[in-house]
């Protein structure tokens, strides 16, 4: 029985990796490689749950709030947001160089 868990847990584990992959590599277009005069894309990469808190969508990393807010951000607040999230999830933003 738990070398079923243990393959379940490290399952979760491989799809919460490739999902922070995901959503580092739309920051990295959203943010990084966009054009001025276009939107900022949203982060969502349709992995719709929210946390067992409450506390932002598992996929995302946005909150409830953040999310409603979204449709109608202009540029200066949904890259407030994109900065927000990435910080939530420990992922760095790739507006920032390297040094």
């Amino acid at each position: 029985m738990s070398e079923i868990l243990n393959e379940q847990t490290l399952q979760e584990q491989q799809a919460q990796q490739q999902q922070l992959v995901q959503l580092a590599t739309r920051a990295e277009v959203a943010l990084a490689w966009a054009e001025a005069d276009q939107p900022v894309a949203s982060p969502c990469i349709n992995v719709c749950r929210m946390t067992e808190d409450r506390s932002h969508c598992k996929g995302c990393f946005r909150t409830i709030d953040e999310i409603r807010a979204w449709s109608k951000a202009d540029s200066e607040q949904r890259q407030q947001i994109w900065t927000q999230l990435l910080q939530r999830a420990g992922l760095q933003d790739p507006r920032v160089a390297d040094l």
